[in-house]
C-alpha cells in the first residue's frame, strides 16, 4: 500500500464536524485505511477575507488507489458534503487536497503532486509535521525544513478536537 497525504479543510456548516465526518469517510475508501491523523488546527481564509475562519488538518492514507482514482474518490466525498466550485479560494463546506502519493510526482491536468502550494501554506505543513515531520516532500525536502522556511501565518491548534 501506498501513504497518501490528504489535505482537509472546511470553513463552512460545521466545519469540524465536516472534517471529522470525512476523516471517516477516508477511511471507509476501498483498497483504503486510515494510518495517522492530525489535531484539527483553525487559520484565517486564504483569499477573500469576507469568510469565516478554516479548520484544517492533515491525515495519513494507506490506499491501493491509483492516485487519479483517489482524487476521484476525494471529489466524490467533496460533493456528498455539497462542495460548491463557484469562486476560487472561496468558502467551502468540504477541500480535500491530495498532498502527496508515497514519494510519487505527477504533473497532469487533473492533478500534481506534491500538491502545488504546500510549501507555503503552513495550514498545510503544520497538521503535516505532526503526522511526521522528517516526511520527505519529493523534490522540496522534509515537511519540518519546509515547515521553518514557511512564511508567518496564524494558524493554531483548535481546542476543540
Amino acid at each position: 500500500m501506498i501513504a497518501a497525504y490528504i489535505g482537509l479543510g472546511s470553513n463552512l456548516d460545521h466545519p469540524r464536524q465536516q472534517v471529522l465526518r470525512a476523516m471517516d469517510e477516508l477511511d471507509a475508501l476501498p483498497q483504503s485505511r486510515l494510518g495517522r491523523v492530525s489535531s484539527l488546527y483553525i487559520s484565517p481564509p486564504m483569499g477573500p477575507q469576507d469568510q469565516p475562519d478554516y479548520v484544517n488538518a492533515a491525515a495519513q492514507l494507506h490506499t491501493e488507489l491509483p492516485p487519479l482514482e483517489l482524487l476521484d474518490a476525494l471529489q466524490a466525498i467533496e460533493k456528498a458534503h455539497h462542495r460548491v466550485r463557484a469562486e476560487r479560494w472561496g468558502a467551502r463546506t468540504l477541500d480535500l487536497d491530495l498532498l502527496l502519493y508515497g514519494d510519487e510526482t505527477m504533473d497532469s491536468e487533473r492533478l500534481t503532486i506534491p500538491h502545488p502550494g504546500m510549501a507555503q501554506r503552513r495550514f498545510v505543513l503544520q497538521p503535516l509535521a505532526e503526522i511526521d515531520a522528517y516526511l520527505q516532500v519529493p523534490g522540496l525536502g522534509t515537511v519540518q525544513a519546509l515547515l521553518e522556511a514557511c512564511p508567518q501565518q496564524t494558524v493554531r491548534r483548535s481546542d476543540e478536537q
